[in-house]
């Protein structure tokens, strides 16, 4: 038997092992499953050099758990070592094997996982002692035993062992009993080694898929394959709309499958379901940096070897090769929307309101996506029609040009909430858009940014004639007199800071009062609110109450004698305006529908001077 100490360079290696290498131990079954299929692989590299002379024979990896003598076994029939190999790759900390070997048959690219060598030591974590019984490939190895308790002590002798490959034993410590469980086993190899290439057998089934879709060529592809391992990964979920193959070799290698999921709420935004692997090994599902924010509720699989990882593979450095992967996925995206576009407007319509809120952020947070999504973002009008951009301002440019010469494209968050002031805006042959989702109001922004003389206007940003301003100009049939007199008498009877009071020339056939909300102010409060800034009284709510001088009932107003009674006729005039934008609730509500019965009821109201 032969004993000696690790080289290390520290004697507190172990210490730092379990307390710091890994953020969260249950990696340990990662790292050592991920050995395994680097020793299966070196094996299957090497035979098909011709270096190995026997049949290499079944390389399904056995994850084994035995309660009574509280171990968990990692066993593979990879390529196994000698004592000097335990020798120089288990007692020499950080000195990697993979990494050897890839430098050796760097021309053969094999498929090696390991690049630090300090996996094998992620066992400490969770053990009070390591067993690893290894027998090499070569002809003539004998099988050789090694043994540490957690301090820089081995022991190192011959054992028995009848099949080529490497057993390694975990005594689990008493704290880290969980590790025994079945269930808590299977959950872990589920979720790290789901993937792995190399077939692993647990409790009596084989836990993984070897051949994942994304490791496949897209032609051997069928839309059912995709949809089938959409369900092989979220189980639970509706079918996606639609996805993107990525596969490059050059100047990175990154493969994957994301997926655009259905969204089951209007403004549902789940992010971290993109899984990233490294060589099928499962990394991580915090990709920010490698996936664009804007993509981030995409759903999915990335691997590349290309992504630098810290020793544990838990997080993600900084790294020009990650730009270029994020710049990537962009344009993939991109190309993959404009083909859905160009190829089935129909269909890309279909599923334009699932996809809208995204392309619109992706637009405003990258130059170059914005190029070149401007083909095939979409304005729905509340007729349900869509258009691009350019088909948009075509469409309207004829009546909705202000003499200022700017294109003003009005909106709705809600046709039927706001259906009077979008009837108006109709009378007048204008189109009005559909904007209701949470970012639309940041998107006018930013393409007023970013297009010449286009501007926005929520249609009850402003009386009809205000949206659009042309050359004409309608007269008031009131003198300056009479509409400071009824600006007095609304101001008095509603008494509130929030509403301005203003009197302006419109249509006889206009309400006689109309609430507006200028737009600059409203915008900057939602952009603000939605930004996650949640005082609302850093900006409180304004609203303008326009009358219409040219209204027989305004007239009505200044006729009145009777205070009462120009009072009541105020408080209808008011809460009838209140109630077009939804803005009459509660008490006040009950107040108005009283007096309208009342008002209907009255024995002296005169014919023709209240208008319900």
């Amino acid at each position: 038997m032969e004993t000696g100490q690790i080289n290390v360079k520290t004697e507190n290696i172990f210490p730092i092992i379990k307390k710091f290498l890994y953020s969260d131990h249950e990696i340990f079954l990662r790292e050592l499953v991920a050995n395994a299929v680097d020793a299966t692989q070196k094996l299957k590299g090497l035979a098909s050099l011709g270096d190995v002379k026997e049949e290499i024979g079944d390389t399904t990896i056995e994850v084994i758990i035995d309660e009574k003598a509280r171990t968990l076994t990692v066993k593979d029939r990879g390529i196994g070592m000698t004592a000097e190999e335990v020798k120089k790759y288990i007692n020499q900390i950080a000195f990697s094997s993979a990494q050897e070997f890839v430098e050796k048959f760097k021309n053969e690219q094999p498929n090696i996982i390991g690049k630090f060598g300090l996996g094998f030591y992620s066992a400490f974590m969770v053990a009070d002692k390591v067993e690893l019984i290894s027998l090499s490939y070569k002809p003539g190895s004998r099988a050789v035993r090694w043994v540490c308790d957690g301090s820089p002590e081995y022991t190192m002798d011959e054992a028995e062992k009848q099949d080529r490959g490497t057993d390694v034993i975990l005594y689990i410590s008493e704290e880290s009993i969980e590790f025994l469980e079945t269930e808590r086993v299977r959950s872990l190899l589920e979720k790290y080694c789901k993937f792995m290439p190399v077939e692993i057998k647990f409790d009596g089934r084989i836990i993984n898929n070897p051949v994942p879709a994304w490791t496949k060529k897209p032609a051997d592809l069928t839309t059912k394959d995709y949809q089938d391992f959409y369900k092989e990964l979220y189980p639970f979920s509706d079918a996606p709309l639609f996805w993107i193959h990525l596969n490059v070799d050059y100047p990175f290698h990154l493969t994957g499958i994301l997926y655009f999921p259905k969204l089951k709420g209007a403004y549902e935004i789940q992010k971290n379901k993109i899984q990233l692997y490294c060589r099928q090994v499962f990394v991580t599902d915090s990709v920010e940096g490698i996936v664009p924010e804007f993509l981030m509720h995409l759903h999915g699989v990335i691997d590349s070897p290309d992504i630098p990882l810290n020793v544990s593979r838990s997080y993600l450095q900084s790294d020009p090769n990650v730009k270029k992967i994020n710049a990537y996925i962009t344009k993939k995206v991109a190309e993959k929307l404009s083909e859905l576009f160009r190829e089935n407007r129909k269909e890309f319509e279909d599923k334009w309101n699932q996809i809208s809120i995204f392309v619109k952020y992706g637009m405003m947070s990258d130059e170059k996506f914005y190029e070149k999504a401007k083909e095939f973002c979409l304005l729905k009008n509340t007729e349900e029609k869509f258009f691009t951009l350019e088909e948009y301002k075509e469409k309207i440019k004829a009546l909705q040009t202000d003499r200022h010469g700017n294109l003003v494209l009005l909106y709705t968050p809600n046709a039927e909430g706001q259906h009077q002031f979008v009837e108006t805006a109709r009378s007048r042959n204008y189109d009005v858009l559909l904007a209701d989702t949470l970012i639309d109001t940041h998107f006018f922004s930013h393409l007023e940014h970013k297009e010449d003389k286009l501007t926005f206007k929520r249609v009850d940003a402003d009386t009809i004639e205000h949206l659009i301003e042309k050359e004409e100009k309608k007269d008031s049939v009131l003198s300056k007199r009479e509409e400071e007199q009824l600006i007095a008498a609304f101001k008095e009877q509603i008494n509130s800071p929030f509403f301005h009071v203003m009197v302006k020339p419109l249509s006889p056939d206009d309400p006689p009062a109309i609430i507006t909300q200028p737009e600059f102010s409203r915008r900057m409060r939602e952009m603000a609110l939605t930004g996650g800034f949640s005082d609302k009284h850093f900006l409180p709510e304004e609203y303008n109450l326009v009358l219409n001088a040219n209204h027989k009932l305004i007239g009505n107003i200044l006729n009145e004698e009777s205070k009462t009674k120009k009072e009541e006729l105020i408080n209808q005039i008011f809460d009838l305006a209140l109630l077009s934008q939804n803005m009459l609730k509660g008490s006040k509500l009950s107040e108005f529908v009283k007096r309208s019965y009342s008002i209907l009821q009255g024995e002296n109201i005169q014919k023709g001077k209240i208008i319900i």
